[in-house]
């Protein structure tokens, strides 16, 4: 799923990045690999089975509130990606007003305690059209602890959209994959017609430049190669983003093709860790998240974060329902579990929700795939145990552990960074 994380500090003055990618901290790296592909085994009593937990499964919680929300305004996009894993983007379908308020009514509770960000998604949440946009909008109090995100493919911003976007403001994140014509990297993403969408991309980020709105580019990569994440780093840099987001192409939703194996996406990272770290123009969404690890495990601050409870993700739908955890599984329905929901806003407030969320079978199920990967992975306290999502639309179930998305956009996003750390040690 394409989501713009809220905006990580910046990288280039991150000091432990000097510890992780430069040349004269590589040693360290190397010499801490061992131990962090290690299993995390924590002293603390949290290992120690709880009343009612599954035999042979450490305590996996939820946390009883989310720092960040996702919100459909609309089911409608106006592109047909090739790889596009929602079942229903050609209907047009828009969250009401009463929607926002549930949600608004939860998110004053939360926002007193923690930051929170509501992450405006899709569909393509700007084919709802600026009026209601807007008035959505409006039904949540303005306050420095809640900030507003919108992931969009770009083609529909204009200037009453900048207006709206510089004025509330709303971080602004765009989904395209490099440039566009015929065999190039921007060739899935077409519209209803067929046709590339690149230009009306591009002309949409132009005015986001000439309005002086920041935004964050998040691409898919359907053919990994050093060669492609060189070229991708390079062309999101000249295109002013201030960041890069990358999602390796998956097997999810009605989206059945994508992967393309470890050892390719393994190159992949490791190239774009080696030109990152030549020029660092952009930050790299999936790089300030390993970064996080590596000072946490060189810290030995390990333990406490795989401690951590599970932080929900909850995706309000257009009509209310809630979804707590892997927004992908939105509009989705088990025949052996049922809806992938918790319930609706319209009825139940959505924190009242998350709190009894455990008890449903899915998220159960949910749970004890956390808690296996907990007990057998290697990568866990990075992790945090997966994508529910992923597991799913790979096996069919919930409580499996190791996918490809796990392969290919964890694992080797590890192993590629500490080989070029250590590449950059012995050169």
């Amino acid at each position: 799923m394409a989501i713009a994380y809220p905006a990580p500090q910046t990288q280039r003055d991150s000091p432990y990045v000097n510890i992780v990618l430069q040349v004269a901290a590589a040693e360290q790296v190397a010499a801490h690999k061992r131990e962090m592909l290690s299993p995390i085994r924590p002293a603390s009593s949290s290992w120690e089975l709880s009343s009612g937990a599954t035999s042979g499964h450490p305590e996996v919680t939820l946390a009883a509130s989310a720092p960040l929300v996702l919100l459909q305004p609309t089911t409608l996009c106006n592109l047909d990606c090739a790889y596009c894993y929602l079942p229903h983007r050609a209907v047009s379908r828009r969250m009401s007003v009463a929607v926002a308020d549930a949600v608004a009514a939860t998110v004053r509770r939360w926002s007193a305690q923690h930051p929170v960000t509501l992450l405006w998604h899709g569909g393509e949440p700007l084919a709802v059209g600026l009026p209601h946009f807007r008035e959505l909008l409006g039904h949540f109090t303005a306050s420095p602890a809640v900030r507003h995100a919108v992931q969009t493919n770009g083609t529909l911003i204009d200037e009453n959209w900048c207006a709206l976007l510089a004025g509330c403001p709303i971080d602004v994140g765009v989904s395209i994959d490099g440039p566009g014509g015929p065999g190039s990297a921007n060739q899935a993403r077409v519209d209803r017609r067929g046709r590339d969408s690149t230009d009306q991309t591009l002309r949409g980020i132009e005015l986001l430049r000439q309005h002086k709105i920041p935004f964050s580019v998040i691409a898919v990569v359907c053919d990994p190669s050093a060669e492609r994440a060189a070229a991708l780093y390079d062309w999101a840099a000249r295109l002013g983003a201030h960041s890069l987001g990358i999602n390796l192409e998956e097997r999810k939703g009605v989206h059945l093709g994508g992967s393309s194996g470890k050892g390719r996406a393994l190159q992949f990272w490791a190239a774009l860790a080696a030109r990152w770290r030549t020029d660092r123009t952009l930050q790299i969404r999936e790089f300030t998240h390993a970064f996080g690890y590596f000072a946490d495990e060189l810290a030995g601050r390990a333990g406490a974060r795989a401690d951590r409870p599970i932080n929900p993700m909850p995706m309000v739908t257009w009509d209310g329902e809630v979804v707590p955890l892997s927004p992908d599984l939105a509009g989705f329905t088990s025949p052996r579990l049922g809806a992938f929901s918790i319930g609706n806003v319209l009825t139940t407030p959505m924190d009242e929700l998350l709190t009894r969320a455990a008890q449903l079978p899915w998220v159960a199920e949910v749970l004890a795939g956390v808690c296996a990967c907990r007990r057998t992975c290697d990568y866990f306290a990075y992790c945090r145990g997966g994508q529910a999502a992923n597991k799913y639309f790979e096996s069919g179930r919930l409580d499996t552990t190791e996918t490809t998305y796990c392969r290919n956009s964890k694992i080797a996003l590890m192993e590629g960074l500490l080989q070029h750390a250590t590449h950059s040690t012995n050169a």
